[in-house]
C-alpha cells in the first residue's frame, strides 16, 4: 500500500469546470477517479436539457403524461420541489421556457460567441408545482402539461454530493469536489485537518474574497456576473425572479451558503440573490444556515455564523 497523498482530477462537465481533490493511497487514486468522471458523465446524460434524450428532456417532452425515472432523477425532482415549498417560491426549477425567452437556449459554452439575443415575450410562469405527481413506489413523475424542468444548479449539487457518497464509499480519507462553484467536502486532508475553501471575489475575478476553513459540509455560491449574455434589451442573466420571470434585480451580485449539502445550500444560495438583501439574509438564517452575500456595491455581509468558518480574508460588513 502507497503512502496516503492527495490526488487531483480536472474535467469538464455540465456546463462548468470541475476539480475533485482525494485523499488516498497511490495504489487506488486513479480508479477511484475514473469512477467519479464516469459517474458525473452519467447524471449529466439524464439531467441535462440539452441532451434529447436526457430523463429530463423525456419530462419536458412528455409533460401532462406520467414518466419513469431513475431512483437518483427522481431524488433529484422531490428535492427540487421541497426547496420550492421552503424558499417560497423563490427557487423555480420550471423556469425553462421563460430561460429560452430571454436567450438561454444552448449551452453557455455556444451563447457566449453569438450576436446579441433577439428576446421573446415573456410570459410569467403561473404553474405551481403543487400539482406534480411523484410516486416513490415506482419512481413515477406525472407534471402538468406545459410544465417544464430545468434542473441545472440544483442538478450541480446533488451531483456533487452523489460523487461525494461515493468516493467516501470507495474508502478514500478525505475528499473535496468543486463543480462550477458547488463544493463539497468531507473526511481529511492530506496535511490533516479540515478543507481550505476559497470564495472569489465577482467583481474581481481571480481575487479571494474570503478562504473558509470546513471538515464536513458544502459550500455554494450563485453568482448573476457568471452566466450573462447580451440581448436586444440589454445585458441578461441566468438567475431570474420567478415572480417576473425576468433576470432578477434585487441589489445581489452573489450569495454564498454553508449548509450539509451541496444541492440544499445551492437552492438556498439562489433564492437568498433572487429575494434580495434583507429577505434574503432572512432567508437563509430561517433555514439554520450561514451564508456571505455581496452587494451591487461591493458590500459584503455575513449572515449566521459565516464569519465563524473564515480562516482569512478581509473583515466582512455587518
Amino acid at each position: 500500500m502507497g503512502a496516503m497523498q492527495e490526488y487531483l482530477r480536472a474535467f469538464r462537465a455540465m456546463g462548468s469546470d470541475c476539480v475533485v481533490r482525494i485523499v488516498v493511497d497511490d495504489d487506488r487514486a486513479e480508479p477511484i477517479l475514473d469512477r467519479v468522471v464516469e459517474k458525473v458523465a452519467e447524471l449529466e446524460k439524464r439531467w441535462s436539457r440539452f441532451l434529447p434524450d436526457s430523463e429530463v428532456s423525456q419530462l419536458n417532452d412528455h409533460a401532462g403524461a406520467p414518466v419513469f425515472v431513475s431512483p437518483e432523477t427522481f431524488t433529484l425532482l422531490s428535492l427540487a420541489i421541497d426547496a420550492w415549498r421552503v424558499t417560497g417560491g423563490r427557487f423555480d426549477p420550471t423556469l425553462l421556457d421563460a430561460l429560452q425567452r430571454v436567450g438561454y437556449d444552448t449551452t453557455f459554452d455556444d451563447m457566449a460567441t453569438r450576436p446579441p439575443v433577439d428576446v421573446a415575450e415573456v410570459v410569467v410562469n403561473t404553474n405551481g408545482l403543487d400539482s406534480v405527481v411523484l410516486d416513490a413506489r415506482s419512481f413515477m413523475v406525472h407534471a402538468p402539461a406545459g410544465l417544464h424542468f430545468d434542473l441545472g444548479g440544483i442538478g450541480k449539487g446533488y451531483a456533487a454530493d452523489c460523487v461525494f457518497v461515493q468516493v467516501m464509499e470507495d474508502g478514500v480519507s478525505g475528499a473535496c469536489l468543486d463543480f462550477g462553484g458547488d463544493v463539497r467536502v468531507g473526511g481529511i486532508t492530506a496535511e490533516g485537518g479540515g478543507w481550505p475553501i476559497v470564495i472569489d471575489d465577482p467583481f474581481r475575478p481571480g481575487e479571494d474574497l474570503a478562504v473558509l476553513g470546513l471538515g464536513d459540509g458544502a459550500v455554494t455560491t450563485s453568482s448573476r456576473l457568471r452566466r450573462k449574455w447580451p440581448t436586444t434589451a440589454g445585458e441578461a442573466h441566468h438567475l431570474l425572479d420567478p415572480a417576473t420571470s425576468q433576470p432578477a434585480e434585487s441589489g445581489l451580485a452573489s450569495v454564498t451558503v454553508i449548509a450539509a449539502h451541496a444541492a440544499w445550500g445551492e437552492v438556498h444560495a439562489k433564492a437568498a440573490l433572487i429575494a434580495g438583501v434583507a429577505d434574503g439574509a432572512a432567508l437563509i438564517e430561517n433555514a439554520g444556515l450561514s451564508g456571505l452575500l455581496v452587494t451591487d456595491d461591493g458590500d459584503s455581509i455575513a449572515v449566521g455564523q459565516f464569519e465563524a468558518f473564515v480562516m482569512n480574508g478581509p473583515t466582512l460588513d455587518q
